[in-house]
């Protein structure tokens, strides 16, 4: 399932949402070569991603693994691994990686910064991506494969929305077998399916689960859940009901007319 769009009309251009997008979008181009040069690729990955046996010093340092052809990632004490849990929010893997994150970030995260404003909506964002980093780290404190992407925090968003707008609905794109469609759903719905896909991954994943941090992915969304009433402004949100409330009242009038 991907989402193309709610029905939940921002108030306000969401200038940290579209900040956010054109960072990581421009981290992956300047800083990580779109992905054309593998050997830069795994050195950024490597050097600037979060290696949970780094950070903990649960990894001997020297131990390598592999992450490409010919490529491995070895286990180093630089002091730059300290930064690496708010580096790796910006790194990604690939194209598919960062499109998939882009698009969730821009469904969901204009009406979560609505929801409680720009300077707000920063910190909650790169909380709940430090929370998603230290889920991972807990789970697998001694592991040297490196962890990017903005998922983590991008999770919190998600968890964040849901409590907001549970009941917003959401267009998603289906692929069944051959047929293409678009179904519409509550956003609980939508919203906590992926949120147990997560949990259930998380539990089965031996390690050949293509590399996906599932329990960043929870910790990010638990993160958001739990701290959203936080952050989020009252006269904001009932700003943002209200306008939802006139939409929806002027396209039941346009049905109407043009029946």
């Amino acid at each position: 399932m991907i989402p193309i769009h709610d029905e939940n009309p921002t108030l306000r251009t969401p200038v940290v949402t579209i900040a956010l997008l054109v960072c990581i979008v421009g981290v992956w181009i300047v800083v990580q070569g779109a992905g054309i040069d593998p050997q830069l690729l795994a050195a950024t990955t490597c050097n600037w991603g979060l290696v949970p046996g780094e950070i903990t010093r649960l990894a001997t340092v020297g131990e390598g693994v592999a992450i490409g052809h010919g490529l491995a990632c070895i286990v180093d004490d630089d002091p730059r691994n300290a930064l690496t849990p708010l580096t790796s929010m910006f790194l990604h893997g690939g194209w598919g990686h960062l499109l998939g994150n882009a698009l969730f970030l821009w469904v969901f995260g204009n009406n979560v910064e609505d929801s409680m404003g720009r300077v707000r909506f920063l910190v909650f964002y790169v909380l709940c991506g430090l929370v998603a980093s230290a889920a991972q780290i807990l789970v697998d404190p001694s592991s040297i494969v490196p962890m990017v992407g903005a998922s983590g925090a991008i999770s919190g968003v998600l968890g964040g929305y849901i409590v907001l707008y549970p009941r917003v609905r959401v267009h998603l794109l289906v692929f069944l077998l051959i047929l293409v469609t678009v179904v519409t759903v509550p956003a609980w719905l939508m919203l906590g399916y992926w949120f147990v896909l997560q949990v259930l991954s998380g539990y089965v994943d031996d390690g050949s689960g293509g590399g996906v941090a599932f329990w960043a992915h929870v910790g990010g969304f638990v993160a958001g859940v739990a701290t959203i009433r936080l952050f989020a402004r009252r006269d904001l949100i009932e700003q943002h009901r209200r306008g939802r409330r006139v939409v929806r009242a002027s396209s039941m009038r346009r049905r109407h007319f043009s029946s």
